[in-house]
C-alpha cells in the first residue's frame, strides 16, 4: 500500500505528460511509479526489479532503465550517482536534502543540516530560479572506521612478531 499522498500527485503528473505528449499508459509505468514511491529513501534498479517481482510484476531490464529516464524527465525521481553505484529515490518526497557517503562500503544515509539548508534556501542566485538542492557529504562511515581500526591493530601485532 502506498503511504503517503505524494503517490497521487505523481500519478496526476504522469498522466499529465502522458495526455500532453499523447504516450500510452501502460500498466508497467504505473506498477513501477507505485513501486518507486513504497520505497522509503533510496534504491537501486536491482532493488526496484526485485520489488515488482516480489509483487508479482515482472519487467524487463529495458522498461525499467527507460520508464526511470522518463520519471527523471517529468521530475518524479531523481537520480544520485554515488561511489560505486546509481541509486534514485522519489521527487516528491523532498525537495531539498544531504547525505553522507561511505567512501568505502558506498552506505547512504540522509541526514538535517538546518542552517546549511537555511543558508542556501537565502541565498540568491543571479538569474537562476531554484528548485531544491541535495548536498554529498564523503567520508568513512564508523562501522568503516571500527573496521579500519581492527585491521591497522591486527597489522600492528603481525608486524612486532
Amino acid at each position: 500500500m502506498v503511504k503517503n499522498k505524494k503517490f497521487d500527485n505523481a500519478r496526476k503528473i504522469l498522466d499529465g505528460y502522458l495526455e500532453a505528449t499523447a504516450k500510452r499508459r501502460t500498466p508497467e509505468r504505473y506498477a513501477i511509479l507505485k513501486a518507486i514511491y513504497n520505497i522509503d529513501g533510496h534504491f537501486t534498479v536491482d532493488e526496484l526489479n526485485k520489488l515488482l517481482e516480489n509483487d508479482k510484476f515482472v519487467v524487463s531490464r529495458a522498461t525499467l532503465y527507460n520508464t526511470l529516464r522518463l520519471f527523471q524527465k517529468i521530475h518524479l525521481v531523481v537520480r544520485h550517482r554515488l561511489v560505486d553505484k546509481t541509486k534514485y529515490e522519489a521527487a516528491l518526497r523532498n525537495d531539498s536534502h544531504s547525505h553522507q557517503i561511505c567512501t568505502m562500503c558506498g552506505k547512504v544515509t540522509e541526514v538535517e543540516l538546518p542552517k546549511v539548508e537555511e543558508a542556501l534556501n537565502e541565498s540568491r542566485l543571479r538569474r537562476f530560479k531554484k528548485e531544491g538542492f541535495t548536498l554529498y557529504i564523503y567520508g568513512v562511515c564508523s562501522s568503516c572506521q571500527a573496521k579500519l581500526t581492527r585491521q591497522r591493530t591486527m597489522n600492528e601485532k603481525k608486524n612486532r612478531l
